[in-house]
């Protein structure tokens, strides 16, 4: 069914609220530059760590975190590790929780949908600026921990804990799928955060509810009684990426990982969309 709106003159409903412009205005936010602030520091504290603290290592088995200081590679994929349990699940909530919730606290919502923009657009464009933006923050980290660890460490090969090195080019490239899965594990994370976001006026209200969520499945993944169904968690796999650190990468731990996640939150922004399809928009 054509509508009066649809046959105007001129309006084209995909053009509406270009990603571009929607990009702009996010990377203008305060917590936007505060969250880049934030993930480009962190590899100089824990680099400042290592130099007050000394070099890491002791008498027991060897880990990730004991080879941190033998190359940029090595610390870079320690920060990536010390940072996948909890800090690069901060922005991803951000970024994807104060989407709508933002707009309506404003009480601009009402505004964007009368320009008009489509609800199904309006959504559509948040939702890939918000994941541009996660996915950006995950590279922002490894990829400033390998300069600072070239700088404080030199140039090398990633030594892997269990023995063996990886030479450089094959460890950039091992690094860049660690994150690519990283990311993909997040998932559920951004959906939770983006569903919430259509359900509620108060952006910290999403935001804590996603990272709330995700510290439930951390803990609902330590209760070893549980066996098997820990498999079902996405907390369970979140530190699958380790796998491709090895001389032979095991991908059947990121297969598994990635397909739970893509579950979850294919459910989770049906969900969103559909909510929102009929929301009474008051804000």
């Amino acid at each position: 069914m054509t509508t009066a709106l649809d046959a105007a003159p001129g309006y084209r409903p995909h053009r509406t609220l270009p990603l571009r412009v929607e990009a702009v205005r996010q990377l203008r936010r305060r917590r936007t530059q505060v969250v880049a602030a934030l993930l480009v520091a962190l590899p100089f504290v824990v680099a400042a760590a290592f130099a007050v603290g000394g070099e890491p290592g002791g008498d027991q088995e060897s880990t990730l975190l004991d080879t941190a200081t033998v190359s940029g590679a090595n610390f870079a994929a320690t920060c990536l590790f010390l940072a996948t349990g909890f800090l690069l699940v901060v922005p991803v909530a951000l970024f994807c929780g104060d989407t709508i919730a933002a707009e309506a606290n404003w009480s601009s919502l009402r505004y964007l949908l009368a320009a008009p923009v489509p609800r199904a657009r309006l959504l559509t464009a948040k939702l890939a600026v918000a994941l541009l933006f996660s996915a950006a923050a995950m590279a922002v980290l490894p990829l400033v921990a390998l300069g600072v660890g070239s700088v404080a460490y030199g140039w090398g090969p990633l030594v892997l804990p269990t023995g063996g090195s990886l030479g450089a080019g094959d460890a950039a490239a091992r690094l860049a799928v660690a994150v690519g899965y990283v990311f993909v594990s997040q998932l559920i994370t951004a959906a939770a955060a983006f569903w919430l976001s259509t359900v509620t006026d108060a952006p910290l209200g999403a935001v804590g509810g996603a990272i709330g969520l995700t510290i439930v499945g951390s803990i609902l993944d330590a209760i070893t009684a549980l066996g098997s169904w820990r498999e079902f968690l996405p907390a369970h796999w979140q530190f699958a990426w380790a796998d491709a650190l090895q001389p032979d990468p095991e991908w059947g731990g990121m297969i598994r990982g990635s397909a739970v996640s893509v579950a979850f939150a294919l459910v989770l922004f049906a969900l969103a969309y559909r909510g929102f399809r009929t929301k009474d928009i008051v804000s």
